[in-house]
């Protein structure tokens, strides 16, 4: 059931979105050139691999001494536009058609962070990850990694089509107030570093 509302959804708004798209593709290839999509593998169901798309919000400059900037400088005004309504996101619906994430379920995070993971928490891939989920409506990037957690294990040990149907209407409601796309003082989320006690999974 959960597959066949993903595909019926996900194509319908690719078909209902598809001007918008297109639109946001040639203002990305005007604006930044060259790959449109930001690709990068991520991990899905059981931590098995995959790639994720969204549009590109950054630019590849690099400093004098040759590093890649900070995603602070990196960032363009379009792209914290396309960050605002989660616009940047709309590539996604193509991962849904495919399969390898859901409309609804934990974000899929960094292949990195696998090995960073407790027991607990390496849980939240016993679900297919998501566009959204239970945390994105729960704070988003503005609370901490371990709120995060409790909320994505919460979500794995309670999920069922009306919760998913709570979440998709609750991400219209907070993607219309941009609420936490960004934590204080980053333009996104600080890296994942691992955490010193397990997360307990109950829901907050």
């Amino acid at each position: 059931m959960k597959r066949s509302f993903d595909l019926i959804v996900s194509l319908s708004l690719l078909i209902l979105l598809l001007p918008i798209i297109v639109v946001i593709a040639t203002i990305v290839w005007v604006k930044l050139g060259s790959p449109i999509l930001f690709k990068q593998q991520r991990p899905g169901l059981y931590g098995s691999p995959f790639y994720f798309y969204k549009f590109r919000t950054m630019t590849n400059e690099f400093s004098k001494n040759g590093s890649l900037l900070s995603d602070n400088e990196r960032l363009t005004p379009f792209g914290v536009f396309l960050r605002k309504y989660s616009l940047d996101e709309l590539p996604q619906l193509f991962n849904v058609i495919k399969g390898d994430i859901s409309l609804v379920g934990p974000r899929p995070l960094l292949m990195e962070y696998l090995p960073l993971y407790s027991e607990e928490q390496m849980t939240r891939h016993n679900v297919s990850p998501g566009i959204t989920g239970w945390a994105q409506v729960n704070g988003r990037n503005a609370i901490s990694w371990e709120e995060k957690f409790e909320l994505d294990v919460w979500y794995v040990r309670n999920h069922s089509f009306l919760l998913d149907m709570k979440i998709l209407f609750l991400t219209v409601y907070k993607v219309i107030k941009s609420d936490g796309i960004n934590q204080p003082g980053n333009v996104t989320m600080e890296r994942f570093k691992g955490l010193k006690s397990n997360i307990s999974g109950d829901q907050k």
